[in-house]
Parts: C-alpha cells; structure tokens; sequence
C-alpha cells in the first residue's frame, strides 16, 4: 500500500497535489511519501514475534539522508556497502551498533573508517578480505566482528543482473569448506571475532519457497560454525522481497516473517533482515513532463540518467498521467532525450497523454534516484518529501553550474 491516489482526478501524494509539486519545483522530480517510508518499514519491524529482531534498511536502494533519518525514528538499523553509505549513516547520528557492512570491494580506507566506528559487523565475501580486516584490526588495536556471507546456492528467479546467492554469482563465499576453515580462522583470532552467519540470494523476489531453503542452509551451516565454539549471535537472511512494479503478487513482510519464524523457532540468534526495496520503492514517484508527442513515441524530460531501471533491466514500471480521465488511451513508447536508443521510461504502455501533460513513474523510489548520473551532462532533478501537507525539498535541483563544480582547467 501507498499513499499515491487520485482525488477529484487529480493526483496526490499524501495531502499533496502533485500537480502543485511539478509547478513549484519542476520536473524530472522524485517525490517520496513519507507515511508510505513509515508503513513499510513498520510492516517488518511489527511483524516480529519477538524482539529478537533487526531490520536493516538496505542503503543503496534509497539513500538520501532525510529518507534514513525517517526509517531511523521508525527503528531501522542500516545495511551498507561503501564508505560513503556510512558516512550517510552517521551523519544522522545512526547506531553503529545497527550498522552490517556487506558488498565484495570493501577498501581498507572503508574498513578502517568502521572498526574505528565500531559498527556491528562486516559480512565478509572472501579470506582475502577477512585477512584485511583482522590486520587492521590488530593495527588499530580495536576488535572487529564480522559474520561470513555464504551462498546456499539458491535460485530465487528474477534478472540475472540481480541474482545473488548461486554458485558463480560473486558475491559472498561459495565453498562450504571455506566457509568452515575461516570460521575456524576466525575462532583462533585475537583481533576479529564472528558473530553472525549471513546469506543473500537476490532482488526481487516473488515467492517464498527460496527464503525457506535458504533458512534452512543457513540455521544447519550455523550448527557446524557454532560446533567450533563460535556463539553465534544472529543469523542475516538478507532482503530481495519483491515489490508490484507491474502487476506481480509478491508475499509481504509478514508472510516472508512467518516463513523465516517457522524454520528458526528454535534458534537462539537474532534474525537480521535487510529490507531495501520493500521499503523504499512504492514510496516514491518520479514526476515527468511530455515535451512532444511524435508517432507512438511521448518524449519526455526525464532520461535513463534519471532512472536507469527500464533501459539496465527492462524493468517496466507502471505510468500515470497526473490527470485522471482526460481522453481515449493510446499505446505509447515513452523515451527520453538522451541520446541512445536504449534511453525509454516504459515501452507499450496504454495512457492518456499529450504535449505538456506531467506523468508520473511509479514504483520508483528504490533505486531511482540513487543510479542517476549526469550523462549527456544532465542536471539531476530535485528530491521531495511529502509529510501530510507538507512538501520538504531534501534535495535541490542541481544546476549546469554544478556540472563543473568539481572540474579544473590545469593552468587556467
């Protein structure tokens, strides 16, 4: 459930009409609810039978900071993949001691900037990466913890460019035996301790059936790391929930819960789950304006650099005219400026459109704004949070002077 609907056949967000937003602030615009951010991530948290629980909002699906200080007050801890995501999270005075480092590329830089952070633990994807960490842990003279990422070699379905937990995806470690030799590694260290085992096995995910085997991998790989003396204290089943970005039916949070519940009744960790997505994508839109109507193709003023999804993917996110009921629908192609043919916001869509007309992109708050560039040097739009009836700007629209704000002429 969103908070995006039509009254008096217009739309709005929240209390918001969004025609007011696209006069006010222009377009390409990205505009988030924030009552839809609050929903979602309660649906987790208040989903739990217990308190032994944490949700983690994925970072890289929707970062900006007034969106993670909205999900900090709701209770979310945070799931990070650089040092820049981390920054983020401090800057809004997260806990760090809610804070799970994943992703395969961790630089020293990064993992020295969260040892002296003090986070709660790095997943760790290789025993190259696990070496680093314990020599700069040593170096630093401050512990770290870190949980192994296994791959339960579970096909969740979906686009391979999304597809995480099979054998030959590069994330996390493969080989069970690895697996057991650097948590016995691990269990001989002064300097690093393992205090979780995490897997992930994907991104938009419709059924249930491939969390339950992945739990089931997970809690009986548990057993044989804890045989060891590990203790460990939770067990990351990661995120992937899939979202209704064109008609698909995808369990909630609360069924993904109970699923996870059932298989781990027993179990003494805490569950960690690592939402991104599931929270973040129905709340936010992108607003856009048709600048010409041309054969069966709606040029519009937002681009692949403002979403990627539809050209990286072939995602297919549902369109609406700002407008309800304004004439007969036609079956259009919408593309964007940019100058590549692969540059299209959805193709073969039936809508009621014309010159001027603003359309809204739905389904496109999770990673909408946070894969834009400035290809074909485009300015990147602006960032708005609805809160009732009012709209905040929690990101001003860049201009072309700042296109060349970080650009130097040698000599000049």
């Amino acid at each position: 459930m969103d908070y995006f609907e039509y009254k008096d056949n217009e739309l709005f967000c929240e209390e918001v009409n969004l025609k007011d937003i696209a006069e006010n602030y222009g377009t390409p615009t990205y505009v988030y609810s924030k009552k839809t951010l609050e929903r979602h991530a309660r649906a987790y948290i208040d989903s739990f039978s217990s308190q032994n629980h944490l949700v983690c909002f994925s970072v890289k699906s929707l970062s900006n900071i007034a969106i993670l200080k909205v999900l900090k007050d709701v209770g979310c801890g945070f799931d990070i993949v650089s040092g820049g995501e981390l920054h983020r999270a401090l800057a809004i005075k997260a806990d760090p001691a809610k804070i799970i480092f994943s992703g395969v590329g961790k630089t020293s830089e990064e993992i020295e900037y969260a040892i002296k952070n003090k986070i709660l633990s790095f997943n760790i994807e290789s025993a190259s990466e696990l070496y680093r960490i314990e020599k700069i842990a040593k170096r630093l003279s401050i512990p770290a913890s870190v949980s192994i990422r296994f791959n339960p070699e579970v096909d969740s379905g979906g686009h391979d460019y999304i597809t995480t937990g099979r054998k030959g995806d590069k994330f996390g470690v493969s080989s069970l035996d690895e697996v057991m030799s650097l948590a016995d590694h691990i269990s001989k260290s002064d300097d690093i301790s393992m205090i979780g085992l995490a897997c992930h096995i994907g991104s938009q995910i419709l059924n249930l059936e491939s969390y339950e085997a992945a739990a089931k991998k997970t809690i009986e790989l548990a057993d044989k790391i804890n045989s060891l003396g590990a203790n460990l204290e939770f067990l990351d089943m990661g995120g992937g929930l899939g979202v209704p970005y064109n008609g698909e039916n995808p369990p909630n949070p609360k069924d993904l819960i109970a699923c996870l519940e059932t298989v781990m009744s027993e179990r003494a960790e805490k569950i960690v789950l690592e939402p991104g997505r599931t929270i973040s994508a129905n709340a936010g839109i992108l607003l856009t304006t048709v600048q010409y109507a041309k054969d069966d193709f709606l040029i519009v003023d937002a681009a692949m650099n403002d979403l990627l999804r539809p050209s990286l993917y072939g995602a297919k996110h549902d369109v609406w005219n700002i407008k309800k009921d304004i004439g007969s629908p036609k079956n259009w192609n919408i593309v964007g400026p940019v100058c590549e043919s692969s540059d299209f916001i959805r193709k073969d869509i039936s809508l009621s459109a014309e010159e001027n007309d603003v359309l809204a992109v739905k389904t496109a708050g999770a990673y909408g704004f946070v894969m834009s560039s400035n290809y074909n040097s485009r300015t990147r739009g602006a960032e708005i949070l609805i809160d009732k009836d009012v709209s905040h700007v929690i990101k001003t629209r860049e201009s072309y002077s700042n296109l060349l704000d970080l650009e130097h002429i040698p000599n000049d």
